[in-house]
């Protein structure tokens, strides 16, 4: 059944500055009860993670939790490199993998809020590479909530010597004439290639390198100091090793190192599908701002109805009666509750009820990860509302 994509009013800033004054709330260290929250529930949860370090269904994890502004929780447990016994640190620096696509889908939307983007204007308005049978009804708001059509793997096509330096746009172009295998707005599938095409229309309307415009627009206006889209070499020391695991017959779990600080990056080119490097303490920033209607601090990223609109039900992840839904570059659940993960461990949420963000970074994908366990103790661990 064709998914009715709705129209939502946006306020156009037709004369936005790059950063608006705002009166958002800056995250500061409290203890749990000046937050209404219960400290020995909150160390219940920690508990969760200890233990799995201690059985080796993870190795590390930076665990985060803040409620009414105030941090409650910020916590490392476990190693950023087993091998070497470099203990995690507060401090790491995770990849964050597909937590990349919220803050896309955030700069997106500061374009559209400003008139240099549509939510329902085509692709092919833009790129030549859509005007073709296939790809032409393509439009922003599909690629934001994976319904584009696009069925297209591995992220990012193997660039040939024909095609020049590879770029975002020669591989978003490829994606435009190779076409959707699905009717655009029909259905619903996770797509990387939907995002990375988001990802090269930012260029276009922002006339600027992707990574900059989010340097620009985003992390610098949060406060994001340790955020990038590519490795940084004077904070390799910094970043976790990336454990693969694998369970054998037994159910035992063997890691495998995967991805290693200093190994050469997975993708030639900064893309809007993954690739994000940040901390706990960054991205909750980034978190802190959408539970605040878009403003943290002194800065307004975005306007609070396209919060609200990147938060809300849009379209059916599955056609069950159960099946979760998803936003403008968010999973959304029917209690509220926003959240998104990333294929490397790492895990954030947003629970606007209880004025309550969460976030457990791991780098053990294919582990034993108590993260939905987690959430639950330190959702409980609110005393009131």
């Amino acid at each position: 059944m064709r998914i009715q994509t709705r129209f939502f009013a946006l306020l156009l800033l037709s004369c936005a500055l790059p950063v608006q004054a705002g009166d958002g709330r800056v995250l500061s260290y409290a203890r749990p009860d000046a937050a209404a929250m219960s400290g020995t529930a909150i160390e219940q949860a920690v508990a969760l993670y200890r233990a799995a370090v201690a059985r080796d269904d993870i190795r590390g994890a930076v665990l985060f939790a803040a409620r009414h502004g105030k941090i409650v929780l910020h916590e490392a447990v476990g190693w950023r490199h087993l091998g070497y016994r470099l203990p995690m640190e507060k401090d790491t620096l995770f990849r964050m993998a597909s937590n990349t696509k919220p803050v896309v889908a955030t700069a997106a939307l500061i374009l559209v809020e400003e008139g240099k983007l549509g939510l329902e204007e085509r692709v092919s308005k833009y790129f030549e590479s859509f005007q073709n049978a296939k790809s032409r009804a393509i439009t922003l708001y599909q690629l934001l909530t994976h319904t584009s059509g696009f069925r297209i793997r591995p992220i990012l096509y193997p660039f040939e010597a024909k095609d020049g330096p590879p770029t975002l746009r020669a591989a978003v172009d490829k994606f435009g004439r190779e076409g959707p295998e699905a009717e655009p707005g029909a259905t619903y599938s996770y797509s990387n290639a939907g995002f990375n095409t988001a990802g090269a229309l930012i260029e276009h309307a922002a006339g600027m390198p992707l990574e900059e415009f989010l340097k620009s627009r985003i992390y610098a206006p949060l406060g994001m100091t340790d955020t990038s889209n590519r490795e940084d070499a004077a904070k390799l020391q910094r970043m976790a090793t990336v454990y693969r695991g694998s369970r054998g017959a037994d159910g035992r779990i063997t890691f495998k190192a995967e991805y290693t600080p200093g190994d050469p990056p997975d993708f030639p080119v900064v893309r809007a599908s993954g690739g994000m490097i940040s901390t706990a303490l960054d991205y909750a920033k980034f978190l802190q701002m959408y539970l605040d209607g878009g403003h943290y601090g002194g800065a307004r990223i975005l306007s609070a109805e396209s919060i609200k609109k990147a938060t809300s039900l849009l379209v059916k992840q599955g056609q069950g009666p159960k099946s979760p839904w998803y936003g403008l570059g968010w999973a959304v659940a029917e209690s509220g509750v926003y959240s998104h993960g990333g294929s490397d461990g790492t895990m954030a949420w947003v629970d606007p009820a209880r004025d309550l963000l969460v976030l457990a970074f791991t780098q053990s994908p294919g582990g034993k990860n108590p993260s939905a366990q987690f959430l639950e103790l330190v959702q409980a661990a609110c005393l009131e509302r």
